[in-house]
């Protein structure tokens, strides 16, 4: 292009054009642009526009040549720090560019340029390069695995040791009989090494130390997820009932020989056609105050208890939840230790087991149904820390109200919750490492004459995948968090972590879901093959978002308690605070809805952790007000409140996804800030950027519905994700690497050099 004042275009037409795709809006935008400069010829107007149109892209090898002349022009002045410069520069100084700074600056934010990263591209072709880009070890990953393990690292190492002895070596899973009995006998080892019982009081033979218990359960979940479930029903379901409903006497009778493992049991909660609902259990729980017993009964074929996890084979008692009856009035759901078979194993009278049978995953774990008839307990069995019978035979409780003692209950369980997601997390870290691995691995194409290239340095193979690397750190330290928040907790926060909980619960598992579905199909056919382990964590997996609650429900329970929390706010404010709250909304909506917030499309904008913070922040507040307004409203106009609820369902889950998205937001970004190392602070702020951006480009609409940003905005936050994806690839392996999961656990071969062995 030889008349300089066509030459200035050449940067935004190649960007533009780039990706192969110009959208509607760029033409538009570039259309109005080139017809409305004056200094231009209508000839040059005309040439101009025609390289702009849609029905005679330019060549590839076209495209070539533009970025050829525009890196010569950097090459020969490398001081050129803005596009306005560059094409100030390709248009030889001319005067009536020099007055147009303003408007090509406005073109750049309607095109969603990124000036600085358009530079680095024009500026380096050999670091854009696909060919070119390999892995690098910028950071210490020793010291990564240490800023991850924390202060569990002395047990999360323990256990690592452990799962590479012998012992531990991987079994097949069509043999279900076997398979169940191995697991078994994995868990008996662990109750040996005094791992099953490091949760319970060291008086009885624990170990005292929640936080090991839930480091131990997410270090188990590198090997097989069966075992990890066999020891959570085992350890945790059935052991922690005991200790957190009990006193003392179930303490002293119980703990120690479910720690050891002589006494395998069960925890039965859950119904045919009672789940989430566990207000509605139907097994009845009948006081006989003259024989000081109970009667626990099913009164029908869908009372039964369903999917208990060591019924089928192995438990030899159960804590069974049941309607307590006494004297013909129900006092609501309580909680009974039942004996179900004897020491050698054989079902009690009065008890009826089935087996649950084949499942997609988790095989190793031995689930059945249980069922009662008339089977008798005595008074003591009853586990009576929120409620009691006393000597007279009259219900007690230290809780008056029914509903408030039921979630106390419930809340003491909690802890299922936070190793779940941990377990789930772990699962995903597996996925992630051996995905991408292979993907710096596996070559595939090339250019033309040269050699082929690893898959991961393909721009969509490196948003497949890294994205979900930087949120497998960003749930991290979030489930740090949320683990702190239960060690520490007061009686008074337990409401709001109790529904942290359930939320990360939620969100952590629908995320190893959806991480292990890309990370399978990210391996292509290998991915498809039992040996390289991806079927296996996916199957598993899968049943994590449904066990320890319903994953739609509990978004429900997240999205009531923000709801709450909401309405005692404004509870409590008196007049002046509330016009204080009115006039501070106005001032939010003013400084980050403006004409310059909402178009700012600058790079260091962009990456900026407080803007990140803002946008989420604000998408929290709009959602939650936007819901209490409707639900208030449709109550209002005569709606019952269960309905109303009903009609707002999806809008709950959206306060509840935008909760959790800025609580995980705000514990990464606040480890960022703790981190001394700077080589490892620096990749964490990448995958931090990578992580909150992703997000804001998945909820691009909601924001440009909001009218929070515009489309330059969004469209330079899609441009900016894939740059960060791009700039984090020569550190993805690394930064699986510094997960340490063992080579035994690993254990998948495309993970792995050729000819890798997982011997004895």
């Amino acid at each position: 292009m030889e008349n300089p004042k066509q030459s200035i275009f050449l940067p935004y037409l190649w960007l533009v054009w780039s990706d192969d795709l110009l959208s509607q809006n760029e033409l538009n935008v570039l259309q109005q642009f080139i017809s409305s400069r004056e200094w231009l010829s209508q000839s040059q107007q005309k040439m101009l526009l025609g390289m702009i149109a849609p029905t005679s892209p330019p060549s590839r090898q076209t495209l070539a040549e533009w970025k050829s002349i525009v890196h010569a022009v950097l090459e020969t002045k490398p001081k050129i720090r803005s596009l306005f410069g560059l094409a100030l520069e390709l248009s030889q100084n001319n005067a009536d560019v020099k007055k147009q700074k303003n408007e090509f600056l406005q073109l750049e934010n309607a095109l969603g340029i990124l000036g600085e990263e358009a530079l680095r591209t024009f500026k380096s072709p050999e670091n854009t390069l696909t060919q070119n880009h390999h892995t690098v070890h910028q950071f210490d990953v020793t010291k990564m695995t240490a800023l991850l393990d924390g202060k569990q690292a002395p047990i999360i190492n323990r256990v690592k040791q452990l799962l590479q002895r012998p012992a531990f070596k991987y079994v097949a899973e069509n043999d279900t009989d076997a398979y169940r009995e191995k697991v078994f006998q994995w868990c008996k080892i662990l109750a040996k090494e005094k791992l099953g019982s490091m949760a319970y009081p060291t008086k009885y033979g624990g170990g005292g130390n929640i936080a090991d218990y839930f480091a131990i359960m997410e270090t188990l979940s590198y090997h097989d997820l069966s075992l990890v479930i066999k020891f959570g029903v085992q350890f945790g379901l059935w052991g922690m009932s005991v200790q957190l409903l009990g006193t003392e006497k179930h303490h002293k009778k119980y703990l120690a020989a479910i720690g050891s493992l002589r006494l395998p049991g069960c925890f039965a909660m859950t119904e045919t056609h009672h789940g989430s609902n566990v207000k509605g259990l139907e097994t009845t729980a009948t006081y006989n105050h003259q024989k000081q017993v109970f009667v626990i009964h099913t009164p029908n074929p869908n009372a039964q208890k369903e999917y208990i996890g060591n019924a089928a084979k192995h438990g030899k008692m159960a804590t069974v939840f049941a309607q307590l009856i006494i004297d013909g009035k129900s006092y609501g759901v309580g909680a009974f230790i039942v004996p179900l078979r004897d020491e050698n194993g054989v079902v009690l009278k009065g008890i009826t087991i089935g087996d649950c049978g084949p499942k997609m995953g988790l095989n190793g774990v031995d689930n059945g149904t249980i069922r009662f008839s008339k089977v008798v307990i005595p008074k003591e069995n009853m586990l009576d820390r929120f409620a009691s019978i006393n000597d007279k035979g009259e219900f007690e409780s230290p809780i008056p109200s029914d509903n408030r003692r039921f979630f106390t209950m419930l809340g003491t369980l909690v802890g299922g919750r936070i190793g779940i997601p941990r377990s789930a997390l772990a699962a995903a870290k597996s996925g992630l490492t051996i995905a991408i691995r292979y993907g710096d691995r596996r070559r595939q194409f090339g250019p033309d004459g040269g050699s082929e290239v690893p898959i991961l340095n393909y721009r969509i193979h490196q948003r497949r995948l890294l994205p979900r690397l930087a949120n497998a750190y960003a749930l991290h330290f979030g489930l740090q968090y949320l683990t702190q928040r239960y060690i520490g907790r007061k009686e008074t926060e337990m409401q709001e972590i109790e529904a942290l909980a359930a939320g990360m619960k939620a969100y952590a598992t629908w995320s190893t879901r959806n991480t292990l579905q890309e990370c399978r199909e990210a391996c292509g056919g290998k991915g498809y093959l039992s040996e390289n382990r991806i079927g296996s964590l996916k199957n598993d997996t899968e049943i994590y978002t449904t066990f320890e609650g319903d994953n739609t429900v509990l978004m429900q329970l997240v999205a009531k308690s923000r709801l709450a929390e909401f309405r005692k706010e404004f509870a409590q404010m008196d007049a002046a605070q509330m016009v204080s709250f009115v006039i501070d909304k106005a001032k939010i909506a003013i400084s980050e809805r403006n004409p310059i917030a909402k178009r700012n499309t600058d790079e260091a904008h962009l990456i900026d952790f407080a803007f990140h913070r803002q946008a989420f922040e604000y998408r929290e507040k709009v959602i939650l007000e936007s819901a209490a307004k409707r639900l208030k409203r449709l109550i209002d106009d005569g709606m019952d409140a269960y309905d109303a609820f009903n009609v707002a369902q999806h809008q709950m889950i959206a306060v509840a996804e935008a909760y959790l998205e800025r609580v995980v937001l705000e514990q990464f970004q606040h480890q960022i800030s703790q981190t001394k190392d700077k080589k490892l602070k620096a990749v964490l702020e990448k995958l931090c950027q990578l992580f909150a951006l992703s997000l804001l480009e998945k909820h691009n609409g909601w924001y440009l519905e909001e009218n929070y940003m515009e489309a330059a905005k969004t469209k330079a936050i899609r441009k900016m994700v894939g740059q960060l994806c791009w700039e984090i690839r020569p550190h993805a392996v690394p930064l699986v690497e510094a997960f340490a999961i063992p080579e035994r656990c690993l254990a998948a071969p495309i993970a792995f050099d050729e000819n890798k062995s997982f011997g004895d």
